[in-house]
């Protein structure tokens, strides 16, 4: 008897694998038939959003000559803020300014290599030489020789390269002040003018973070 209760279980047990296998294999037909929904792309309700946002920029995509103006400018400008930020080491006393150059030389050199990616992806040229002064062809030169808003001119760079302690902590902080301030101007023309939305956004980021900057050396001013 025992011998013939345990057929009949082997027998039940087969015949339920069976089952669930055919349906296994009719939910893989459905799911195959359509090519989007294969892989739960498809899925009510799912976000697709954290998908293209950790993807790569495409600097080939559309730009107009706002955005060229704004990567070929703000490339110098950068060079220019980290030349500033690097005289720091050995001339600053304050632990604010330290940080704060720190700061600046880790978040504007990305950005600079960013932006010189979207200028070869256009093919269109990059601000001529390493000078920090970005000299362009047709550029419209202010007063300092670069035509842009707040870099510094060879004196400003002098007189804070031979300034130490407190000194320096107070010229870096009121002429970075300035710096910021024409970073955030190109970048707000960016913002209106430009056409490419990853200009536009490392526009926008420039802007967040420098007027960021802008009041935390406000404070530093004002105690120093």
């Amino acid at each position: 008897m025992s011998v013939s209760l345990s057929s009949a279980a082997r027998r039940r047990t087969l015949a339920a694998a069976g089952t669930v296998a055919a349906l296994a294999l009719t939910l893989v037909a459905c799911g195959s038939s359509d090519g989007s929904k294969s892989d739960g792309s498809s899925m009510p309700g799912m976000d697709h959003g954290s998908g293209s946002a950790s993807a790569p920029a495409t600097p080939g995509g559309t730009f107009n000559d706002a955005d060229v103006k704004f990567a070929q400018q703000m490339i110098p400008h950068h060079q220019q803020a980290i030349e500033m930020a690097k005289l720091a080491d050995g001339r600053a006393a304050d632990p604010e300014i330290k940080k704060l150059a720190t700061a600046i030389e880790k978040a504007q050199d990305p950005e600079i290599n960013t932006m010189k990616g979207w200028l070869t992806a256009w093919g269109k040229p990059l601000p001529s030489g390493s000078s920090s002064m970005g000299d362009m062809p047709g550029m419209d030169h202010g007063p300092d020789g670069s035509g842009m808003p707040g870099m510094m001119s060879d004196k400003d760079m002098s007189e804070l390269s031979a300034a130490k302690g407190k000194d320096f902590d107070k010229k870096f902080a009121q002429l970075m002040t300035g710096h910021h301030q024409g970073a955030v101007t190109m970048a707000e023309e960016e913002r209106k003018k430009g056409d490419n939305a990853d200009a536009k956004k490392l526009a926008g980021a420039v802007v967040t973070a420098q007027t960021a900057e802008i009041e935390q050396m406000s404070k530093i001013i004002d105690r120093l």
